[in-house]
């Protein structure tokens, strides 16, 4: 009998903690949404440097990357799982095997780079994004080292870049940013978060229809 009036005040304790808590706005908070994204780009375009800064980790030290390597970066709204790809003449014939399960995309371009370097990227962004398994992800383009001497502009890049051929088949932005300045980083991922939540919910109405 004891017993039974013991757990009897137990349950209406957790009953009352979990009311106050409901009307004081204390509720757990919701799950955030997770998304898988691919980072790619040319050798030294500064991708493993650019991840790192978001992140908060050190720059000191940084190895390239060799084969693949996955970061979570946490948000206030959601957590993004980057699998970022070695840009190496080596690696870049074997991307697409990387690509499976991917929601978004993010290219890295130098800004500072060579008309030839600009060029293979053009070529190495459209060869990505013609494959299937990308079909109409959005796409978030850093045009780093913008701080560098000779750096050309955002617009000159999208010419470079042909993006606007991907108008109508996925969105797409472009953000100037550079590894002083974290806050042109989170800027643009803050942006490209918003456009994944925007495809998950839209594909969440869907699958309820």
């Amino acid at each position: 009998m004891c017993q039974n009036v013991q757990l009897l005040c137990a349950v209406i304790r957790i009953y009352i903690y979990s009311f106050f808590r409901r009307i004081c706005g204390h509720e757990p908070p919701a799950e955030k949404s997770n998304f898988n994204v691919v980072c790619i780009g040319l050798s030294k375009t500064g991708k493993s440097t650019l991840l790192s800064v978001i992140s908060g980790e050190s720059t000191d030290n940084i190895e390239p990357t060799v084969g693949f390597r996955i970061k979570a970066l946490m948000f206030d709204d959601c957590i993004v799982d980057v699998k970022e790809l070695g840009g190496g003449d080596n690696v870049r014939p074997y991307w697409d095997k990387y690509f499976g399960g991917a929601e978004g995309i993010i290219f890295v371009v130098d800004s500072s780079a060579s008309d030839n370097q600009l060029q293979l990227s053009n070529n190495e962004l459209h060869k990505v994004l013609a494959d299937p398994e990308l079909d109409n992800l959005p796409l978030m383009v850093l045009c780093n080292y913008c701080d560098k001497e000779g750096a050309k502009s955002k617009e000159e890049l999208r010419k470079v870049l042909e993006l606007d051929l991907e108008t109508n088949s996925r969105h797409w932005e472009m953000h100037s940013c550079t590894a002083s300045d974290r806050q042109s980083i989170k800027a643009a991922f803050n942006s490209f978060n918003k456009k994944l939540l925007e495809s998950k919910n839209k594909a969440d109405g869907f699958s309820k229809i």
